[in-house]
């Protein structure tokens, strides 16, 4: 050693800093998420901390942003499943989730015609829609995502189009 100054290899990024890194940037991106997909605020904001909470651990090459929005699609996929085992197991109960006041209050009346508007569509009609317009993914990115076939996620979308127009009387 003459004085030289010696380049240390980078480390790689330590899997706990890229989740965090992930929570601080991306939670509530990933809540609102996954309330365009279950319906209700205080779900969506468990589905996201229990995705965070399961990839707790994972290798940091694994942890990208891609990779926990589709973590948060599957596990929002989890709870529409239970929910329509529990309501088909009790008889009576209803489907969808009511919002509290507050949820409620904070949309608007239009935005809130139009979400419960979304949350009747079929799974997969509501997925392809809230993955292309809320988080401007591209048909090759849904289909990666949904494991659909580009074809499947264009004629998806048009289908959903068409009925949350035929809902909204025109106003989709």
């Amino acid at each position: 050693m003459n004085g030289e100054i010696v380049a240390l290899p980078a480390t790689p990024p330590d899997a706990e800093a890229v989740l965090a890194g992930l929570y601080r940037e991306h939670r509530l991106a990933l809540v609102r998420l996954a309330v365009l997909l279950v319906g209700d605020r205080e779900c969506a904001e468990d589905v996201v901390q229990d995705v965070f909470s399961r990839l707790h651990g994972k290798g940091p090459g694994t942890l990208t942003l891609t990779y926990v929005r589709v973590c948060v699609l599957n596990a929002s996929r989890s709870v529409l499943r239970r929910r329509g085992v529990a309501a088909r197991a009790v008889p009576g109960r209803p489907e969808e989730p009511v919002d509290s006041a507050e949820t409620a209050a904070l949309l608007g009346e239009s935005r809130q015609e139009m979400l419960t508007a979304l949350g009747r569509l079929p799974r997969r009609q509501r997925e392809v829609l809230v993955l292309r317009y809320y988080l401007d993914m591209s048909n090759a990115d849904i289909a990666r995502a949904t494991r659909l076939r580009e074809s499947t996620v264009r004629s998806t979308a048009f289908r959903a189009l068409e009925r949350l127009e035929r809902e909204l009387g025109g106003k989709a």
